[in-house]
């Protein structure tokens, strides 16, 4: 079963705004096979985030979750890694 990608376009287009990041370049991440993930503790609903190299943008960090039987990504935000993030992630690799 293939994975697909889902977001609303109004906080794609709010998170480029913000944080310089697209949606579509977020993806990428999920790529990397040395990409850290975390569950996220603080919300209702079950969300994670990865940290991870993207194709364009550098280390980046991706909130999101899982929808439909986990065949559904839901992108929430992305957004550059801090200092301390990029540290971390690099530790891995």
């Amino acid at each position: 079963m293939a994975i697909r990608f889902e977001w609303d376009e109004s906080k794609n287009k709010s998170n480029r705004a913000k944080h310089g990041i697209w949606f579509e370049e977020a993806q990428s991440v999920f790529d990397d096979a040395f990409g850290r993930l975390f569950v996220e503790d603080s919300s209702d609903e079950e969300r994670f985030i990865l940290v991870g190299m993207s194709l364009h943008s550098g280390i980046i960090v991706v909130v999101h979750c899982y929808r439909d039987e986990d065949t559904v990504i839901r992108i929430i935000s992305a957004r550059k890694a801090t200092k301390r993030e990029r540290i971390f992630y690099e530790k891995r690799i």
